[in-house]
């Protein structure tokens, strides 16, 4: 399987289980890129996509980088990496393989996703606009700061409102955010 068989199938996938979600693609995480990465109601999830082409030399930074920015995460390969996959992300990263059968594509979960210990909220605060931050700024009745930085509003944030709070709030405009404001 290549990489836009796996997407698909993926996509696909999460939106039969998934319930209520939203999947971003390529978006830059430190120096790595999330491959795709989804928003539910109890937080985001990570998908790094091994396609049959791939290698995992990149792999041990990019578990890194996913770890800090998703509260669960997934390596999701195609069939010939299906035996060795485990031996190269922590056990609490899940693994799914997309594979071709004579009835179409599979998606089977090899094995569920664990708690993430090493997740950043702060870091998952890096994903939002200035402008989705002010909201929440709003939200929570704090003054909207318009002349501070991103940083200086994330780290206010951090400091004033309760972790379970501005989570919830973090999803909810993750979910609701409207490109068309560019």
């Amino acid at each position: 399987m290549l990489d836009p068989g796996i997407r698909e199938a993926l996509f696909l996938y999460l939106d039969y289980n998934y319930g209520k979600h939203r999947t971003f693609e390529e978006v830059p995480i430190n120096t790595s890129r999330a491959d795709i990465y989804a928003v539910t109601d109890r937080g985001l999830i990570g998908f790094e996509i091994k396609s049959d082409n791939d290698s995992y030399t990149r792999l041990s930074s990019q578990v890194k980088n996913y770890d800090l920015y998703f509260d669960w995460n997934y390596v999701v390969v195609g069939k010939k990496h299906r035996k060795g996959v485990e031996k190269h992300v922590p056990d609490y990263w899940g693994i799914f393989c997309v594979y071709e059968t004579e009835n179409g594509t599979e998606v089977e979960l090899i094995r569920p996703h664990g708690i993430n210990p090493k997740f950043k909220l702060k870091k998952q605060m890096e994903l939002l606009w200035k402008r989705e931050l002010s909201h929440i700024l709003a939200l929570n009745f704090m003054p909207r700061y318009p002349q501070k930085s991103k940083v200086f509003i994330r780290n206010k944030l951090l400091e004033k409102v309760p972790e379970g709070f501005l989570k919830k709030q973090i999803y909810e405009e993750l979910f609701e955010r409207d490109y068309t404001l560019l």
